[in-house]
């Protein structure tokens, strides 16, 4: 038997692009590398704070992107994600300079859960800043502008520890925050079939949600399941004396 070299880290074929912060990354959150059951490599992004990538469309920082990207692909990453829904903007960018594929948002999954539901259905998009997903975010990731949204509160736990970067979060009013968003979206919406999370660190509740909605709920956790189990396919036993 012969291995092949080529890489400078091995066993690890993920690459995260992560936002410059310094918030709990509670299980569950993309950040938290516990959260896998695989490993993962991080780069983090000099300046990308959430304030810059949420609020301020992520001004002057594709070129930070397309570096970090290319330094995980240099590294041995054989697939690039990220840590921010809101980096649908860089797509395209990210996946023309990187020779690896590549998922920026969650977002990307809305069509697709479009087509899994009843044709009387269509899945909602909970997002941390409703105000500034904008159109162009949506269209990168090939979302109908006709979508449903709601955010989370922007004065509440979750959206002001997020974005304000705070260190210390309180769980259970940050559950509070995600649970209120995806009631008011079902409440408003009666032909939410689905919901689908924007925000990554939105993970650690995605049971939560299920529960009080009784909605399938997509996140970048499934995603990205799915992502890696493409990079590296299981490898099934097969007994090939076994007629079954």
């Amino acid at each position: 038997m012969k291995f092949k070299g080529g890489k400078n880290v091995y066993g690890a074929c993920l690459g995260i692009l992560m936002l410059e912060a310094k918030f709990p990354r509670i299980p569950g959150d993309v950040g938290n590398a516990g959260t896998w059951p695989f490993p993962v490599q991080y780069r983090v992004v000099p300046g990308a704070t959430p304030k810059r990538v949420v609020l301020e469309r992520a001004k002057d920082l594709l070129t930070p992107f397309i570096n970090s990207a290319k330094d995980l692909v240099n590294s041995g990453a054989d697939g690039i994600t990220t840590n921010c829904g809101f980096l649908s903007l860089f797509q395209n960018e990210i996946a023309k300079s990187v020779n690896v594929p590549v998922v920026t948002s969650s977002l990307m999954q809305v069509s697709l859960v479009n087509t899994i539901l009843p044709p009387n259905k269509f899945a909602g998009i909970i997002t941390i800043s409703a105000k500034t997903l904008s159109k162009e975010h949506l269209n990168k990731a090939n979302v109908s502008i006709e979508t449903p949204i709601v955010g989370t509160d922007e004065e509440g736990e979750f959206s002001k520890v997020v974005l304000k970067n705070k260190y210390e979060l309180d769980y259970n009013l940050a559950k509070q925050d995600v649970l209120n968003a995806s009631n008011e979206l079902v409440k408003n919406n009666k032909q939410i079939g689905a919901i689908v999370l924007e925000c990554t660190n939105m993970v650690p509740f995605a049971a939560d949600i299920r529960k009080s909605t009784g909605l399938p709920v997509f996140s970048i956790y499934n995603f990205i399941l799915w992502f890696q189990n493409s990079l590296i396919p299981k490898r099934f036993n097969i007994n090939l004396d076994d007629p079954r």
